[in-house]
């Protein structure tokens, strides 16, 4: 099965929002925070792409 330009993506959000929840357990340091800001709307987005590409890769999983 070719994996189409979605699946990608949503492979690269989950793997940055794993990286980031690890980093808050090990460290208690949030990346994107740090990053684009506390409370932004920029953060805000990535936190909505991350948890749709979860969604997705579910959906990915579950065909």
């Amino acid at each position: 099965m070719e994996k189409g330009v979605i699946d990608w993506i949503a492979w690269i959000l989950v793997i940055i929002g794993a990286i980031n929840w690890g980093l808050v357990g090990i460290f208690n340091w949030n990346l994107v925070d740090a990053i684009f800001g506390f409370g932004t709307v920029v953060s805000t987005i990535i936190y909505i792409l991350v948890g749709i590409s979860g969604l997705w890769m579910i959906y990915v999983l579950a065909k």
